[in-house]
């Protein structure tokens, strides 16, 4: 496959289980850029609550977002693909105002696809129930907002590749295509 470069950050979103770990890497390498897992940037103790199967708050996220806000910042003109949930609008306002010009995919499906694949997950601190509370904190993309939506059915490849052209679309036609 053809490697597409991008100066983007792409801020990879939805709620668990859409596959924004096991995508990510594969839009990463796509576009030819680093990527790191956002839940790699949650403080231990957001950890401990959402293992316990508490959902976080909004005080909860707030050193979680400015980690990757931070993140995406440090990658801006470099570019970069970085896991979020990103649920809430204000969410994705505080990641753009840290990093102006990220580019959110989010990754979409059906409850029940999404509720299989978690409980088929090893080793994730994400339990099944904090699903529903996932889905009730959830703000799709607005039409206002630098993004795409993605379907996850099918294969991580296929989601990937679908994710890429779904960029590519969002390029100013000014651009020649990469």
């Amino acid at each position: 496959m053809e490697q597409v470069h991008t100066p983007h950050v792409v801020v990879v979103m939805g709620v668990a289980g859409t596959g924004k770990t096991t995508i990510g890497p594969l839009l990463a390498a796509r576009l030819g850029v680093p990527y790191a897992e956002g839940d790699d940037f949650h403080p231990p103790a957001n950890i401990a609550k959402m293992s316990a199967g508490v959902p976080l708050d909004d005080v909860d996220r707030l050193p979680w977002l400015d980690a990757i806000g931070a993140w995406a910042h440090s990658r801006a003109g470099l570019g970069g693909v970085v896991s979020s949930s990103a649920l809430k609008r204000s969410y994705r306002d505080r990641l753009r105002a840290a990093a102006p010009g990220v580019v959110f995919v989010h990754l979409t499906g059906d409850r029940e696809l999404i509720e299989d694949r978690m409980s088929h997950r090893q080793g994730h601190f994400m339990p099944t129930a904090l699903l529903d509370s996932q889905f009730a904190t959830l703000q799709p993309l607005a039409a206002d907002e630098a993004g795409v939506a993605v379907d996850v059915t099918g294969g991580p490849e296929e989601i990937s590749e679908r994710a890429v052209t779904a960029l590519r679309a969002l390029e100013p036609a000014s651009q020649p295509a990469k």
